[in-house]
């Protein structure tokens, strides 16, 4: 008996031995810039055994004692494999080196591909992308290169606006540095607030959220800002047709502080101006000014205590801006009146974001993070007249604002127990201020009497407070089968209200081969905002409103199911099923708008639900002189609201049969790069009249209307396909200071006329006819309006 314990006792200390394990963690980052590497590959060759780094580059992985065959890899740099013996647990700072060129047949840091990860409905855009795709008037923009993804539509002519696997414009998420940006347009739409120049990483997803994500239905659009240069002084400035643009980065203290500051901003009031006051020179002694500009500006500070603990720092202001000035003088009873008119709507973002990071230990890695943002939309008037006489002066001052503020606090945690698990978990809380709509009036006679004084109406301010937990699990349940099981949970306090949110999320992925991947993935999201919107394109006028005791939450259910393949040389190819409902959608009751929204907005709209359904094709390729993809979806996407369109269903706003896209980026040398965009879509839905009858009723010609219109159903009528050709072609040189790029594009190469709006009008024709009679025939034709014909781009860029 003794014996048989002391063989026992040898065997299982020997087993012990044999299984010993140790941790390797550190961080991948950037040879050249020391920026940390998100989504980096780090795994040991024999076992395949591997991880990825997350947000901020940290890693951790467990592996048996002994000798181990590391690989780290990223695309477009050279990859990294040494040998290692573990005897302990080790801390590691990797470097890796961009590639100076990439060759066709070199592919590197497809490891962890589409195919092998768990995580489906998520696309990473390479931020070279960015500035060789061509776009409208040459100008970079991250969501207009989102648009051109399947799954993706864009909203009218032009604009930044998505819709996401049938969902609407307020449903998709933006984080900048995770801190929630609420109105991402500039210039009505056209344009995007993400500066290029600053942008590091960018994330789209669209189904399969994992569950540190909530807060909107459709989609998730993750951007990450540069951290700066660690190493050396680096910058870029560039001047387009309608905006310049610079970015400067550089430490401060060399590998231990280092800051990014860009900044952007458009001139075409500043050019005009000059015209415009020739033009509206008038002969009655007015001069008449007006324009629109807008700018943005994004700043980051990150500093390395040591290897556990790093602080960051890191802001966004942007402002757009029109205005109209009227000024010049009348005289009345002989006395001269200096008379100013001025009007205007502005609207701008602010968000800042202090994280901390802190290592724990080789397992734990936890970020705490403090967010402040704020959007707000100003519209007013000010009528100033003064009474040069007696030095008086009326004055009629009119401001509406609406916007919302957000201060808020989390802590997150990324833990990894084994080579087979991977979990994130974490809260936060954030304090919401919504102000659906105030209206200042204030009116000063010339006795300087105030009536009435800094009057407000629809002072309705409305706090939220929102508490948000989750938890999700990454890991292995066999070679070939890996989950990832999470839930998000959230409670919603507002007007004496809870709302809660148990959200369970899940995705599985089966491994085939290296090659090729099965996927399936189930998410459930709630939206506690809403937006009330008015327009086909991003206005300002769209409002942010919270759910009230009356208005519950937005609730969608997704469900997808994929098979992605790695195919030679560098190419992937993914194939995605998705189905989507959506409960407690509003949308306007009809012929009512955003004035007065602030007394009793809940009135005003209708409540009702919608779903989508569709397939999704993208072939990529991310490495060699040749990349781009090509993408194709087919879906649809109904609403049903009981009050609106006689309770039937009918096609959304932005419901599209067929979209295709095809964008391809070309090195020809180190001097010359092209880039090529060819899109296609068929028809966005819209309401149009179909039959119009006199009307006998007197209330109505009484106010100056004689007819009606019948429109049969709401969305009923499809336009004219859309398809465009967009050409792009940059000349770099290097100078002696830095390398000088020159871009020229084409916008709409073959000046398709696409439709931005339809409208019923009429065609005349007249003539003489067989008796000699003159005559004129008008009958009524649907019309077309369209915004961009072909439009050249040209700008300098230069890089030191």
């Amino acid at each position: 008996m003794q014996k048989l314990i002391i063989i026992s006792l040898i065997s299982f200390i020997g087993f012990y031995a044999n299984a010993q394990t140790h941790t390797i963690s550190g961080y991948v980052r950037d040879k050249n810039t020391g920026e940390s590497l998100i989504n980096a590959n780090v795994y040991e060759k024999e076992t395949m055994k591997g991880t990825i780094t997350n947000e901020y580059g940290f890693f951790s992985l467990t592996l048996d004692s002994g000798k181990n065959h590391l690989v780290f890899s990223y695309v477009g740099y050279t990859k990294i494999e040494s040998e290692l013996i573990l005897t302990r647990d080790t801390n590691l700072v990797i470097e890796l080196e961009q590639m100076t060129a990439l060759g066709e047949v070199k592919i590197y840091g497809t490891e962890a591909s589409k195919v092998t990860r768990t995580q489906m409905s998520m696309v990473e855009i390479p931020t070279a992308t960015l500035s060789k795709v061509p776009l409208l008037l040459g100008e970079p923009d991250v969501l207009k290169v989102i648009q051109l993804l399947p799954g993706v539509q864009s909203g009218t002519e032009g604009t930044s606006g998505i819709y996401v696997r049938g969902g609407g414009p307020d449903q998709n998420l933006f984080l900048l540095d995770g801190v929630p940006v609420y109105n991402a347009n500039h210039l009505f739409g056209f344009f995007s607030v993400f500066n290029p120049a600053a942008v590091k990483t960018v994330k789209l997803y669209k189904g399969g959220f994992p569950a540190r994500f909530g807060g909107r239905l459709s989609s998730v659009i993750d951007i990450r800002m540069k951290e700066g240069n660690m190493k050396e002084l680096k910058g870029e400035f560039s001047i387009g047709l309608i905006s310049s643009r610079f970015s400067l980065e550089g430490p401060i203290v060399k590998d231990k502080t280092s800051f990014i500051v860009s900044g952007r901003r458009t001139y075409l009031d500043l050019l005009a101006r000059p015209i415009i006051g020739i033009v509206n020179r008038s002969t009655d002694g007015y001069d008449y000014k007006g324009g629109y500009y807008f700018y943005d500006l994004n700043a980051k500070i990150n500093h390395i205590f040591s290897d556990k603990s790093r602080l960051y720092f890191s802001s966004y202001l942007g402002l757009d801006k029109a205005y109209t000035i009227e000024e010049g003088y009348f005289v009345e009873d002989h006395i001269r009146y200096n008379d100013k008119f001025e009007s205007g709507l502005k609207w701008g973002n602010v968000t800042n974001a202090l994280r901390w990071n802190y290592v724990y230990n080789q397992k734990l890695f936890s970020n705490v993070t403090l967010t402040y943002s704020k959007y707000n939309f100003n519209v007013g008037s000010e009528s100033l007249k003064l009474n040069t006489r007696d030095n008086k002066k009326i004055e009629d001052i009119f401001d509406y604002d609406s916007g919302i503020e957000d201060f808020a606090a989390r802590i997150d945690f990324d833990y990894f127990p084994s080579a087979r698990h991977s979990v994130k978990f974490g809260v936060g809380n954030i304090y919401h201020t919504f102000t659906p709509g105030v209206n200042h009036f204030k009116f000063v006679d010339e006795e300087d009497v105030v009536a009435p004084r800094d009057t407000t109406f629809g002072n309705n301010d409305v706090a939220a407070n929102e508490i948000r937990i989750f938890g999700e699990d990454i890991f292995d349940i066999s070679k070939k089968i890996q989950v990832n099981i999470g839930a998000h949970f959230s409670l919603f306090t507002v007007q004496g209200r809870n709302y809660t949110s148990f959200e369970p999320r899940a995705s599985l992925r089966f491994l085939g081969s290296e090659n090729w991947s099965v996927k399936a993935s189930y998410a459930k999201m709630s939206q506690y905002i809403h937006l009330l919107s008015t327009s086909t394109i991003s206005l300002p006028t769209d409002l942010w409103l919270p759910v009230t005791k009356k208005v519950e939450p937005q609730i969608s259910h997704q469900v997808a199911l994929g098979a992605f393949y790695k195919l030679p040389k560098g190419f992937d190819l993914s194939a995605e099923l998705f189905y989507k409902t959506m409960d407690n959608l509003i949308e306007y009751k009809e012929g009512a708008s955003f004035t007065g929204i602030g007394e009793g907005w809940e009135s005003k709209i209708e409540t009702g639900k919608g779903w989508s359904y569709g397939l999704e094709l993208l072939l990529e390729k991310n490495v060699g002189k040749t990349t781009g993809w090509l993408g194709y979806t087919w879906s649809k996407a109904d609403r049903q609201f009981e009050n609106l369109n006689f309770g039937k269903i009918f096609p959304a706003k932005y419901d599209r049969r067929h979209d295709i896209s095809f964008v391809l980026t070309h090195q020809f040398s180190e001097n010359v790069d092209v880039g090529i965009t060819w899109v296609f879509g068929t028809g966005n839905a819209t309401t149009l009249g179909q039959q119009k009858y006199s009307s006998n009723n007197v209330n109505i010609s009484r106010w100056g209307g004689n007819t009606i219109e019948y429109y049969g159903g709401r969305n009923n009528y499809r336009m004219p396909s859309y398809h465009r050709l967009d050409l792009g072609v940059n000349f770099h040189r290097q100078k002696k200071w830095g390398i000088r790029t020159w871009s020229v594009g084409v916008y709409n190469a073959y000046n398709r006329q696409n439709p931005f709006y339809l409208f019923w009008g009429h065609n005349t024709t007249s003539g003489y006819n067989e008796d000699g009679m003159y005559y004129e025939e008008s009958k009524p034709a649907l019309k077309q309006l369209s915004l961009f014909p072909l439009i050249p781009s040209i700008s300098y860029t230069f890089k030191f």
